[in-house]
């Protein structure tokens, strides 16, 4: 064969391959859908459905404002996913559809279980309805024999539906203790002869004490009450509307708790005797329903206790960022005003340093963390403020939300006596005194001068020129003369090891506090501050000198005390254990060394 012809063939079935392709690719005709068995349904349009199971009683719920009810055989909350799911299943059903051919010679109703359904079922939304008998499963068992009523003929459907049909009003009844799904910004608790009333606030979502007096309420244990409750489930014990509650403990009620959101009750349980069989269950009932059911104990035992139970143990709650904080104490030393100028920007009103931010956001946390130890007293007259040492505070620390800004109090904390490892307490904006613990308190900063920002001073090894110890009377002084080297000026004796040396340094150019102890300090030997202790000089290349003292040693902490001039002033820190370790090892004088 000529090569030519060979070339003609090639490009043929090229072209050839390549049609086919598109057809099966391209050109196909689109699958025809699957019609659904029952035509226009769908789910989240239906309103009532009626399922007749074979040999028991029918069960009719009915959608009303989004929740469903059951109707028959008696009337209670439904369990709204059950039947949304089997709704959700109906719509979605394909069927086979028997041919003439197929019924031809049989006797559908009889062989196909149509006289004698498993089920019925009846569904509607608004004018329009759907009505559908389940017969017999066919031989395999996998599929089922359906018949709509209005359709001539039979389907055939895929049988794993039918685990979705209710066969009891159980099946379908709602076991949560209340239903609060949509949660709520009320609650009134009856507790015996008490009434606890809780509204939130629609602004800062912030739960307030109502009755019996205006009060922050606990939130976290109301939140969590309510998330409890709503997640209890129960078991029916009866559903006799001619019962005799008292019988249970449910009329008069031993405790009962009402939820509501806007102007709208949403739900309400009552809580009555414990079962006779089972002290860790209760009797209770819904509102507005027959049925006694019983309930864990535990579910409803956040809602029992004393008023006080109830209330905020927090002595504040920030519910907006901090911009001043103001502490006022006994004496002038102990007044100053941390100020924010932005985002991770403080500084102490008229002084010459900067804060420290992660101090600063320390003091907020201890404030916040400040629990209430006692309610003290509720009633409170002027003499009783004396008493607490209240109308002379000890302490007095305001917070607001712009700096300078007297009208944007965000909480007030005055602090009185102390009394048996107690301090007396109150919030600004409230008369009841508090007392929270001693311990918690001798934690909050005195002085502004605490809040100095850490960072002692910032240099880089390779600017050093030379290291000056001084130690029990002894001089020793090291020279860099280059990367990683170190040597030893004339007149200093000893080994030294210059890559520890230049890591030393590395890490003493960037020596940050672990706290301030003292400013302005005048009496150093209080410290452990003298002259036979480690002294440390840095001179570095501009000329500049550095001076480092130590003090006493911190033996739990593995560290020391050790002092700074700033402006004439000394100021006494806590080393850092870490880069303490290092000094002690790399700069210091041995007593063995001339």
């Amino acid at each position: 064969m000529k090569s030519k012809t060979t070339t003609i063939w090639f490009v043929l079935a090229a072209s050839l391959f390549a049609a086919v392709w598109f057809c099966q690719n391209y050109l196909q005709p689109a699958a025809p859908e699957k019609a659904s068995l029952l035509a226009g349904l769908r789910a989240p349009d239906l309103t009532a459905i009626q399922v007749g199971p074979a040999g028991a009683l029918e069960i009719a719920a009915v959608r009303t404002n989004g929740a469903w009810r059951l109707q028959k055989p008696l009337a209670y909350p439904a369990q709204a996913a059950a039947i949304d799911a089997l709704l959700a299943a109906l719509e979605k059903l394909t069927p086979q559809r028997l041919t003439a051919a197929e019924l031809r010679g049989h006797n559908t109703d009889a062989e196909y279980g149509f006289d004698n359904p498993q089920f019925t079922l009846d569904l509607a939304a608004g004018e329009q309805s759907w009505h559908l008998r389940v017969g017999k499963k066919t031989a395999p068992g996998d599929q089922v024999f359906v018949r709509v009523v209005g359709l001539d003929g039979a389907f055939v459907t895929d049988a794993g539906w039918l685990q979705l049909l209710p066969h009891t009003s159980g099946d379908w009844r709602d076991t949560a203790l209340v239903d609060a799904t949509g949660g709520c910004d009320w609650i009134i608790v009856t507790n015996g002869a008490k009434v606890l009333e809780f509204r939130r606030d629609a602004t800062n979502q912030l739960w307030r004490m109502i009755r019996p007096l205006p009060a922050q309420a606990n939130g976290a244990r109301l939140n969590a009450a309510f998330e409890q409750l709503r997640a209890g489930r129960v078991q029916f014990i009866t559903d006799d509307p001619r019962t005799d509650m008292s019988s249970y403990g449910l009329q008069p009620a031993d405790l009962v708790v009402w939820l509501g959101r806007g102007t709208n009750f949403v739900a309400a349980v009552q809580v009555g005797k414990s079962l006779p069989a089972d002290a860790a269950r209760v009797y209770a009932r819904r509102e507005g329903w027959n049925a006694v059911v019983a309930a864990d104990k535990d579910v409803l035992a956040p809602w029992r206790g004393v008023v006080n139970d109830f209330r905020d143990p927090n002595l504040l709650t920030l519910t907006g960022p901090v911009g001043e904080i103001e502490v006022r104490g006994e004496t002038p030393e102990n007044n100053f005003t941390l100020q924010s100028h932005g985002p991770e920007s403080w500084t102490v009103a008229g002084e010459k340093f900067s804060a420290d931010q992660e101090n600063v956001r320390n003091f907020l946390r201890l404030l916040a963390g400040l629990r209430v130890s006692e309610f003290v007293k509720d009633v409170v007259t002027t003499p009783d403020l004396q008493g607490f040492g209240l109308t002379t505070p000890s302490r007095q620390i305001t917070l607001r939300a712009t700096a300078g800004d007297t009208n944007s109090v965000l909480a007030q904390l005055i602090f009185g006596t102390t009394l048996t490892n107690r301090v007396f307490v109150k919030r600004g904006d409230e008369d009841y005194v508090y007392a929270v613990k001693l311990e918690d308190f001798a934690r909050l900063p005195e002085a502004g001068w605490e809040f100095r920002d850490r960072r002692v001073w910032s240099f880089s090894e390779t600017n050093v020129a030379q290291v000056t110890l001084r130690q029990n009377g002894k001089t020793r002084q090291m020279i860099r003369t280059g990367e990683n080297k170190w040597s030893l000026a004339a007149g200093s004796q000893g080994m030294i090891a210059p890559p520890a040396i230049e890591e030393t340094l590395h890490r003493l150019g960037g020596l940050t506090a672990s706290g301030w102890v003292g400013s302005n300090v005048t009496e150093p030997e209080k410290y452990g501050l003298n002259t036979n202790n480690l002294s440390l000089a840095v001179e570095l290349k501009t000329g500049e000198k550095l001076n480092l003292d130590f003090g006493a040693e911190l033996a739990q902490a593995q560290t020391a005390l050790a002092a700074v001039t700033y402006d004439g002033e000394r100021w006494v820190f806590v080393f850092p254990p870490v880069l303490y370790q290092f000094v002690t090892t790399y700069l210091t004088i041995p007593p063995n060394v001339p």
